[in-house]
């Protein structure tokens, strides 16, 4: 019997929890619904994925009280099952288990999170990494990092990669094309490179007075010391559309112009995969894991160089030619990703510890 631990179903969807909840689809597709169990705490957010994984719900705690005490103690009384972590944290006193890290932002833009995240991370990483079976990250560059930060054998770590959900598809909407928009999905973290957008955006609109930045994303100006916002809050030609759900955003990536993505350091970027499945060129940093999940379906830029991504956009919109080129290579590159072949490397590896 296989166990995975469901406590990604108590927080907000984002790319982790998404990582998580696909996982698990394909892990109980594959495994059948009486070969799989999943646990959570009581304090489930996403009620609908939590009754189609037919999840148990134990223990008296939530977060990390729970994963840490309530989950090892229920699944100790009850045959001691394999465990399979899906978002960086695991049970530390439960050895029976393969574990996914993701990626180790907290170590290369410690300032993105609080001291007591930090704190938390550093001291239950590596017990987590050594107290487990088997370890999965999500690309080779996540792969490397992780092996030089934490000395770890490379043979003890996986690649499993993320994939796209299939109602990501193009949403052709007329009123939105004739926006004429660049669309940027970003948040208030500091490895996302807010800034280049917004500034490499002020710099095109003095040479262009035909486009417009759409921005998708629960922003707080407390958050950038190094940007007035308030400047970019009254551009006429910027809209901040804040939080939206899946429906929207397949449509705002769908009759974009482009999708801009100059991020510092990603593990894995599922947003650019989104783009791509919808239709829209994609425009992203040529660091971290980026290169590795786009090849040459993408428009590279330096992410320390605003003029770069001026040129970029400004290729991309120029020539229609170079931008369908963009979008056919976009959809090639999906073919890449599954779900189903990233569930089946994880239930492939959970077979050889069982």
């Amino acid at each position: 019997m296989i166990a995975v631990n469901a406590r990604f179903l108590t927080q907000p969807l984002t790319g982790v929890q998404r990582f998580a909840l696909e996982i698990s689809r394909a892990l109980q597709s594959l495994c059948g619904k009486n070969n799989i169990l999943f646990f959570s705490p009581s304090n489930i957010l996403l009620q609908s994925e939590a009754k189609e994984l037919n999840v148990e719900i134990i223990g008296k705690h939530t977060g990390h009280l729970w994963e840490q005490i309530d989950l090892p103690r229920h699944l100790k009384k009850n045959g001691n099952p394999l465990l399979i972590n899906l978002c960086n944290i695991a049970p530390i006193f439960y050895s029976n288990k393969l574990s996914t890290l993701h990626d180790i932002i907290y170590i290369r833009y410690p300032h993105t999170y609080s001291k007591a995240f930090r704190w938390f991370y550093r001291i239950t990483m590596p017990l987590v990494l050594k107290t487990s079976k088997h370890i999965f990250t999500v690309s080779e560059f996540s792969k490397k990092e992780i092996t030089s930060h934490y000395h770890i054998p490379q043979n003890k770590i996986t690649v499993v990669y993320n994939a796209v959900d299939k109602k990501f598809r193009p949403q052709p909407d007329n009123a939105l094309k004739k926006e004429n928009y660049l669309l940027a999905v970003s948040s208030v973290k500091e490895s996302k490179n807010f800034a280049l957008i917004l500034n490499a955006f002020e710099a095109l609109s003095k040479q262009r007075d035909d486009l417009k930045l759409f921005i998708v994303g629960d922003l707080k100006q407390g958050n950038f010391s190094n940007i007035d916002l308030n400047k970019f809050v009254n551009h006429p030609r910027i809209k901040f559309l804040g939080r939206v759900d899946d429906n929207q955003l397949i449509k705002l990536y769908s009759n974009a112009n482009a999708f801009l993505f100059p991020s510092l350091y990603e593990g894995f970027g599922i947003p650019v995969l989104e783009a791509q499945a919808c239709g829209c060129p994609v425009i992203a940093s040529n660091t971290a894991s980026l290169p590795e999940v786009l090849q040459d379906s993408a428009e590279f830029v330096n992410p320390q160089d605003p003029a770069d991504l001026t040129r970029a956009i400004s290729k991309i919109v120029t020539h229609c030619e170079y931008k369908n080129q963009l979008i056919d290579k976009g959809f090639q590159n999906l073919e890449r990703f599954s779900w189903e072949k990233s569930g089946n490397t994880i239930l492939n590896e959970a077979r050889k510890v069982m």
